[in-house]
């Protein structure tokens, strides 16, 4: 065939896409009018985990699965607009990796409320003003993010789901590479790039500030000042990429977990996120970690933290693989209460496989 009868099969197509797609948004905007009734959450993890899954299995190809994946996700981001238009907080400004896992997550069709800190995520989903939130919890390489750690020992949000995205780092700046006196960026984008920073700079120093966007603002507004922080945020605050990818380790990823005020349904491939203390006397943990060995839980992360309460007091954070409501992590949970001073449930959600 021609070039242009190909083409004119391409209109073809794209009409008939269009009109199927609208289609499917007449039967969102039935579906968003039963929710409403009843009161159910428009974002629900459990149904994007199952469409998404159903996609992939139905894909023959040529396209890859990530391209119907992500064609998927805007379709669901325009139906959170027809049902009701979702609110997501991140840590901002624009630019932040945050941000760009936002979006990857959530598409183009919700409103976005970009926060100063990461506290102030949590408080703005747990007040109501915003429907979810996006945080980062922890890094391939870098380990637990301090900050989302301890605002879930003073809120009470819920995690609904996960997201996996790979980072990588950029040195940015409109100065020439050795007029740099400083470098901004987050403490954690430090930790992930110490080796190439010792290696490159002698003299020029690091300086923290909240997040990767922030750095940015603050390199395109100082002479002799750079950023570590992404493509996007050089192009938006207007910046040059000195430098390509100087995170010390190639499969960097970051995971970040999406609050709510309510977890997810069981999908029957889950996680469950808790927070605990355990008691004064030996062996404590170990005695919490039995419990959940003996139930058959496998965990995936644990942290600990230094209680604000009390000296020498520490709380844990804790994965497993596994939903709340099923028999044996009921079970697993009322026996470790026995050798806790607190644990809560953080949420389950559906266990995420893969990167954005």
């Amino acid at each position: 065939m021609s070039l242009d009868k190909l083409r004119k099969q391409i209109d073809v197509l794209d009409s008939q896409l269009v009109e199927m797609l609208n289609e499917r948004a007449r039967v969102v905007v039935e579906i968003g009018k039963l929710k409403s009734e009843s009161s159910k959450p428009v974002y629900a993890p459990d149904r994007e985990k199952a469409v998404l899954e159903k996609i992939a299995r139905a894909n023959k190809g040529p396209l890859p699965n990530k391209t119907l994946i992500a064609i998927w996700r805007e379709l669901m981001s325009g139906s959170f607009y027809l049902e009701r238009p979702l609110r997501i907080a991140y840590l901002g400004p624009q630019g932040s990796f945050s941000h760009t896992a936002s979006i990857l997550k959530f598409g183009q069709s919700v409103e976005y409320e970009a926060v100063a800190d990461i506290r102030s995520i949590f408080e703005e989903v747990s007040k109501g003003h915003c429907d979810l939130g996006v945080v980062p919890i922890e890094n391939s390489s870098g380990g637990g993010v301090i900050e989302s750690l301890d605002a879930f020992t003073e809120t009470d949000v819920m995690i609904c789901a996960e997201v996996y995205m790979p980072i990588h780092h950029n040195l940015l700046a409109n100065c020439t590479f050795e007029e740099i006196d400083k470098v901004y960026s987050k403490p954690e984008v430090f930790a992930q790039c110490r080796k190439w920073l010792s290696a490159t700079f002698e003299e020029a120093k690091t300086v923290a500030v909240a997040s990767t966007a922030k750095a940015a603002q603050l390199a395109a507004e100082e002479k002799n000042a750079a950023a570590i922080g992404s493509a996007m945020a050089a192009e938006l605050y207007g910046l040059k990429v000195l430098r390509e990818n100087i995170e010390d380790t190639s499969n960097n990823v970051t995971r970040f977990l999406v609050l709510s005020k309510e977890d997810a349904r069981p999908t029957g491939d889950d996680k469950t996120s808790l927070l605990f203390s355990t008691s004064h006397k030996a062996g404590a943990l170990v005695d919490v970690l039995q419990e959940f060995r003996k139930h058959g839980l496998n965990l995936t992360n644990i942290e600990s933290r230094p209680s604000r309460k009390r000296e020498w007091e520490y709380y844990f954070f804790a994965d497993f693989i596994g939903h709340k409501e099923e028999e044996n992590v009921k079970a697993a949970l009322e026996a470790a209460k026995q050798h806790c001073l607190q644990l809560s449930v953080l949420g389950s959600f559906p266990k995420n496989s893969t990167l954005l």
